[in-house]
């Protein structure tokens, strides 16, 4: 099947992110978001970032040419004509279901189904459709229009040819795409966590202090940031949130949150996004990092 109308559900930092890239690509895209003041936020983010790819000349055409593929709606019904859907809201099951329940008899037969879930269960939310076959994970990384990674998550109940559509499709955006199967956590999240958290843990036990522990894996292992950068970066909620679903798969230590992760996320530090996480973000060229 040929895609040309792409849908992407919400239009935050994840779902902005994904229609960007697949308006540069050259798809007509179509955003929903619940309310207009969502959309007008997201597509401003994307006006500022098309502007700052074509002042350094990475875009092949106009910012306005791009911009004139993007629309966005608050009513379901308007994604009737659409190929691919990617779901990119909040990452909670019973949202995302809700969500996908609502699209299956709104969204044509034939399109793909897709969800860009970090760490849920893609098998748990084709259950909520009447075309489970035609359902997909496509997890994105962050900033989308930067990170070339997607991982195209195949299920049981996946077609072959809907799975290799989804692949041809993150090519076409200019991704490097890499197939997994849907395991909890996919292929990055089930490395990357545990050793996010091992850092957590090394810590509150004393091996080192944060800037310590960052400076010594950025130097000693070549990593662009240290993990309590990282995991400032990526908000301490998201990944605590992450750590629950993982552990609640495996029953395993290494994928438990440690109590200060815990403490932080219940006292709303999340990190960048809140100004405090394992760093102070008061001035944002100077993080301060925090004793604990």
């Amino acid at each position: 099947m040929e895609i040309r109308n792409v849908a992407v559900l919400g239009c935050g930092l994840m779902g902005s992110g994904i229609a960007q890239v697949s308006a540069t690509a050259g798809f007509e895209v179509t955003v929903l978001e619940v309310e207009q003041k969502f959309l007008d936020k997201g597509f401003a983010g994307i006006e500022k970032s098309l502007a700052k790819f074509a002042e350094k000349g990475n875009l092949k055409e106009a910012p306005q040419t791009i911009r004139a593929r993007l629309k966005g709606t608050t009513r379901k019904q308007d994604l009737a004509d659409s190929d691919m859907v990617i779901e990119a809201i909040v990452e909670n099951v019973a949202e995302k279901r809700q969500m996908f329940s609502a699209l299956d008899p709104i969204v044509k037969h034939k399109a793909i189904l897709a969800s860009n879930t970090s760490s849920i269960s893609i098998t748990e939310l084709l259950s909520a459709t009447k075309r489970p076959e035609r359902m997909i994970g496509m997890h994105f990384f962050n900033p989308v229009p930067l990170m070339k990674l997607v991982e195209v998550i195949k299920t049981i109940a996946t077609a072959p040819e809907v799975y290799e559509n989804a692949y041809e499709f993150a090519e076409k955006l200019g991704k490097v795409p890499v197939r997994t199967s849907d395991k909890t956590g996919f292929v990055v999240n089930r490395l990357l966590v545990p050793y996010l958290l091992d850092a957590i843990r090394a810590y509150e036990e004393g091996v080192g202090s944060i800037p310590d522990i960052d400076n010594a894996m950025k130097l000693g292992c070549g990593y662009p940031m240290g993990p309590f950068t990282l995991l400032d970066f990526v908000g301490l909620d998201t990944t605590y949130y992450i750590t629950q679903v993982m552990y609640d798969e495996f029953k395993e230590r290494r994928f438990a949150s440690p109590p200060l992760l815990k403490r932080l996320v219940m006292a709303g530090w999340y990190g960048r996004k809140t100004g405090k996480g394992f760093y102070d973000y008061s001035d944002p060229n100077n993080p301060v990092p925090g004793q604990f």
